[in-house]
């Protein structure tokens, strides 16, 4: 994902904690759009799934004390989220598994044809 942009300078005005919570905010953001496709009846395309690809962002430096316990939720609910996507995958294969089983076999079409009857 692309950092959103930040027009008043407000990330680097406040520093290391700011650029941290800045980032934190972001992965929140993915985090949240990722529940709502794994929650979605229609998912979207594939290519506007893989386009969202997050990269970390560079030169933090270690995440500071007060950030701690929401970047350990935060990794929590990425667990969980990953977790449940797993689930939903192999709900997801089986469903398609049993639909495929269940298909019926096509009548035999006859290859000659008598035209003399």
């Amino acid at each position: 994902m692309t950092p959103a942009p930040d027009p008043a300078g407000t990330v680097a005005a406040e520093g290391w904690d700011g650029r941290w919570e800045h980032a934190l905010h972001e992965l929140e953001l993915d985090v949240a759009d990722a529940e709502r496709l794994l929650a979605a009846a229609h998912l979207p395309d594939v290519e506007e799934v893989t386009a969202r690809r997050w990269r970390p962002p560079v030169g933090l430096g270690p995440l500071p004390a007060p950030l701690r316990e929401r970047a350990q939720a935060l990794l929590e609910h990425q667990l969980d989220l990953a977790r449940r996507t797993a689930e939903a995958m192999t709900l997801a294969r089986r469903q398609l598994a049993a639909a495929d089983a269940m298909r019926t076999r096509p009548s035999a079409v006859p290859v000659f044809v008598d035209t003399q009857a």
